[in-house]
């Protein structure tokens, strides 16, 4: 199920995604989140965005990334693998986009149910 959610704390719908979702599943402030990834961002010379940064700080927390098929007929969206997964706390990659999922339910700013799963990270 989609809980619409936004940690950021000026409500703005903007291109941080991977800040909310990371936010979201860690129970840190969009903010503390923000200021992470930048930091490694700063020592890597990369955007805290890009996969890279942000895999690396899951990463070191602990998080496992998973790998799925992103061409159908093999692929699944967003709320199929929320069935799949009903238990856990996932921060889970469309390719474009970073959505958040918690015990069976995706929390984003807009319903990104129908998005196709590229991969997904385990949060420990």
């Amino acid at each position: 199920m989609w809980i619409k959610c936004n940690p950021n704390p000026l409500d703005r719908q903007t291109g941080d995604c991977v800040v909310r979702a990371i936010s979201i599943v860690t129970g840190h402030s969009w903010r503390e989140t923000y200021r992470v990834l930048c930091k490694l961002g700063e020592i890597e010379c990369d955007l805290p965005n890009s996969n890279f940064i942000w895999g690396t700080y899951l990463k070191k927390r602990g998080a496992k990334q998973y790998l799925l098929p992103d061409n159908c007929p093999n692929c699944f969206t967003v709320k199929a693998f929320c069935e799949r997964y009903p238990e856990g706390s996932y921060v889970v990659g469309t390719g474009t986009h970073a959505v958040a999922v918690i015990d069976g339910d995706y929390y984003d700013t807009f319903d990104s149910g129908d998005a196709i799963v590229s991969f997904y990270w385990k949060i420990n």
